[in-house]
């Protein structure tokens, strides 16, 4: 969609100007709980521009991410719904509007929280899968808090310190490899590591 496009170039000029670093929080706040472009997108050239501060970045995206998410819970939470199985015209105008929403994606979220609770919020903010939409279902749904806070820390500080370790260890050479292979790779790893976990888990 154009306006996505545009929303995604008036980001990326936010990497030219010294308060690139405060929208960064800004932008991971937003985009864990409603914005459409993920914060690598500032991120990643952010770090390439000062490498030496690639960690603050990331640690600036993490925070931000973290605090959102808890947005998103709490938005899911106590304005979601109308009623037993009615959505409140707040939730309405997120599923007609906020790319990576939808009713049908919503039901069948509640499935896989029932089935794998932490793994499933763990994937959500370690891939390319829309994390919004796990937040806020998460908060509709009453996953416990402690372990949403716990699982988002973890999947999303993972997510943007590789982005800043690969950036300040090889520099402009890594932007193609991320550009093109690094959400793979972190859909590869997370399913492998649910695999590993559920083979240990059949023999303990």
């Amino acid at each position: 969609m154009k306006w996505i496009r545009n929303i995604y170039d008036w980001v990326l000029k936010w990497s030219e100007r010294r308060s690139g670093p405060r929208v960064l929080f800004l932008l991971s706040f937003a985009e864990a709980s409603f914005f459409p472009i993920p914060p690598d997108v500032l991120l990643i050239p952010l770090a390439l521009g000062l490498r030496s501060k690639a960690f603050k970045f990331a640690l600036l995206c993490s925070v931000g991410s973290i605090f959102g998410a808890i947005l998103g819970y709490s938005l899911g939470y106590s304005v979601w719904w109308a009623g037993v199985r009615d959505f409140t015209p707040f939730a309405h105008f997120f599923f007609n509007h906020i790319p990576g929403m939808s009713i049908d994606g919503f039901y069948s979220i509640k499935e896989l929280y029932d089935s794998w609770n932490f793994w499933i919020i763990f994937t959500a903010g370690f891939t390319p899968i829309p994390f919004k939409l796990f937040t806020i279902s998460a908060g509709a749904f009453g996953v416990d808090f402690a372990m949403f806070v716990i699982a988002s820390v973890i999947s999303r500080s993972a997510r943007f310190f590789l982005v800043a370790g690969l950036i300040k260890m090889f520099g402009e050479p890594i932007r193609e490899f991320i550009d093109k292979y690094f959400n793979i790779l972190a859909i590869l790893f997370t399913i492998l590591l649910i695999g590993g976990f559920l083979i240990i888990k059949m023999f303990i």
